[in-house]
């Protein structure tokens, strides 16, 4: 029975993830991956239980406002949850900790049981000394709460839980939320009388509860106060500080090349800049406001406005505008393909708020590189389509050149899936129209790179790059970019990342029935167009897949797995688990075995390269 339970559980949790960010052939799904912890982890701190230096005392503030991914260290013991700007949604101040199913290297905590719940992220405090303390002191711990947030909301099964160490060591619950849809952050007020928690190595600690097929259930959590002489009704912080990120300087792009900026600033250039401001008080609030801006290139001053003012209503997040200014760097000759970024250094003056000063600055740097870009480099999401069986499906992105460039290959954000997609081959694609958007009567296809495969590598930005096998001279104009994946893909579709925090779906179309449609689907689908000078792939570009056959056996295997191909070259095979980690590599003669006792049960695919072209994978079973 518990079987069937189960069974049923998880076609409900299949079905679920269907049900939402739905339109016609269009998806939107968790992205089972945080490329950005991946990234760092040879950086990331190491969990330990270990004391601080010195034990905390009271008070105890955090806000989470900062550039790091991980919880400051002098205040957390453990590094799972991600500490990020885009999480939340109308977050109390700008950073959020995130709670979902994604390990600290941000992929998931079991890739191959994805029907079970299991206890996920935690964060753990580092011990506080409340020795000195008693009920008397009305000592209180309060935080705001947000399901779902940027991302897919946590099931009625999946908990945020709140647990207190006594002091004999051991923790007990105190709390617990039950997963909803999204809700506006909500404040929590625990008094802590029992005597068991007043001692010197006080800690407390937030867990989540999670369905490993949920992978990006998120919760946020945010603005975590422990302190005495409070009340239930002390809900309020004499603090005003940003709780978002401004926008950017560009009008649309988030990022272009410099020199296709400087061909049209007034065009490029938003009007205004834009950010969020909360009031955390019960009164109204009077502050002024402004930016400097800086070319770190050159270190030239660009611009500085510090006298803009407002009168901020009680405990509510308001919008601020700045004026955008006009760049005065001239684009030389010498230096046309440079990287160029302006630093921008926004501020909040008071002269009445008392809370924590490190919320009221914000430092965005502008960047004008070698690519186009609509989304900001993190994607909360995954895209993807809903593939017919017997025509291919297409995604293409309009863009814009001010000057003539050169597209020299495409850098592409994938959201991790499972299987692990090495085997799902897709084309790169460039247009000049496209039939029926603009007023054309039909595609004009300038540019075609087939065989080319998904991979996750930690590349700049966390995209992977495919370089064209030739230059693509573009004019100046309108131009689309995008992939295509086969007839014959039927469902078994290709994720990408999604900025969900981006407008770009009204640049994004799609095509399933021979017929291009505007995207429905808000937010911008990473995919960037690389110009100007060469580059450099990610090595995984542009595969020529060999038609010689081969074979592994026995499939399922055990022990030993054996290989068997034509011919008596000595070819390098990879073995890839379903989160496309390289698990076994190495060198391998026709009818040779090799040991993969020590590998853990499940599914994995296997990639054979003779004569460095990549053979068309194959996938086993261990048992």
């Amino acid at each position: 029975m518990r079987k069937i339970i189960t069974a049923i559980y998880a076609l409900l949790i299949i079905i679920a993830s269907f049900a939402y960010d739905s339109f016609g052939q269009e998806f939107a799904m968790p992205v089972r991956c945080n490329p950005l912890l991946n990234n760092h982890i040879n950086s990331a701190p190491v969990k330990s239980a270990k004391k601080t230096t010195s034990t905390l005392s009271l008070p105890f503030f955090e806000d989470f406002t900062g550039y790091s991914i991980y919880p400051d260290s002098s205040k957390w013991v453990d590094f799972e949850v991600y500490i990020n700007n885009t999480m939340g949604v109308r977050p109390i101040s700008r950073g959020v900790a995130t709670f979902d199913d994604l390990n600290q290297v941000g992929i998931p905590y079991d890739s191959f049981s994805n029907t079970n719940f299991r206890y996920a992220d935690s964060l753990t405090s580092q011990p506080i000394d409340l020795s000195s303390d008693s009920s008397a002191d009305s000592v209180y711990l309060s935080f705001f709460y947000q399901p779902q947030g940027n991302g897919f909301y946590p099931l009625s099964e999946d908990s945020l839980i709140l647990y207190m160490k006594t002091v004999y060591g051991g923790f007990v619950k105190v709390w617990a939320a039950e997963g909803s849809t999204l809700q506006p952050f909500t404040q929590v007020m625990i008094p802590i009388t029992d005597s068991l928690y007043f001692h010197n190595s006080f800690q407390f600690r937030f867990v989540n509860i999670a369905a490993l097929f949920w992978a990006d259930a998120v919760w946020n959590v945010d603005y975590i106060r422990l302190d005495k002489n409070r009340s239930m009704y002390d809900t309020a912080v004499n603090d005003i500080g940003f709780s978002s990120d401004p926008t950017f300087l560009l009008n649309d792009y988030t990022s272009m090349p410099y020199r296709q900026f400087m061909a049209n600033p007034p065009s490029e250039t938003a009007a205004q800049y834009s950010d969020s401001v909360h009031n955390n008080w019960p009164i109204p609030e009077h502050i002024t406001y402004g930016f400097t801006a800086t070319a770190l290139n050159t270190g030239t001053f660009l611009n500085s406005i510090a006298f803009n003012s407002a009168t901020l209503p009680p405990g509510n997040i308001q919008q601020l505008t700045n004026a955008a200014y006009t760049t005065s760097i001239p684009m030389t000759t010498p230096h046309r393909y440079d990287k160029v970024v302006f630093e921008n250094t926004f501020f909040i003056q008071s002269s009445s708020a008392t809370g924590p000063a490190a919320n009221d600055t914000i430092v965005k740097d502008q960047v004008f590189d070698n690519y186009l870009a609509y989304d900001d480099g993190t994607a909360e999401k995954s895209y993807f389509l809903k593939l017919s069986a017997t025509l291919p499906g297409k995604i293409a992105i309009e863009y814009h050149l001010n000057i003539p460039d050169t597209m020299r290959g495409m850098a592409i954000y994938f959201g991790r899936q499972i299987p692990f997609p090495i085997y799902k081959a897709f084309s790169i694609l460039v247009y000049s129209a496209l039939a029926g958007v603009n007023g054309a009567y039909a595609d004009n296809l300038l540019f075609q790179q087939d065989l080319n495969v998904p991979f996750y590598v930690d590349t700049i930005n966390h995209f992977t790059i495919y370089k064209f096998d030739k230059p693509l001279y573009l004019p100046a104009g309108t131009f689309f970019a995008g992939t295509l994946q086969p007839q014959g893909s039927g469902d078994d579709s290709i994720y990408f990342g999604l900025d969900v925090n981006r407008i770009g779906g009204n640049h994004a179309y799609y095509n399933v029935e021979n017929i291009w449609n505007s995207s429905l689907i808000s937010g911008a689908i990473m995919m960037r167009p690389l110009l100007g000078q060469n580059i450099t792939g990610s090595g995984i570009h542009d595969i020529q897949a060999g038609n010689q056959q081969w074979q592994v056996m026995p499939n399922p295997a055990k022990d030993l797995l054996q290989f068997v191909f034509e011919g008596d070259s000595k070819p390098a095979y990879h073995i890839t688990d379903i989160q496309g980690r390289i698990i076994l590599q190495g060198i391998v003669p026709n009818g040779k075995t090799i040991d993969i006792s020590q590998l853990m049960p499940g599914m994995y695919f296997v990639t054979l390269l003779s004569d460095g072209i990549p053979l068309a994978p194959q996938k086993f079973i261990k048992l």
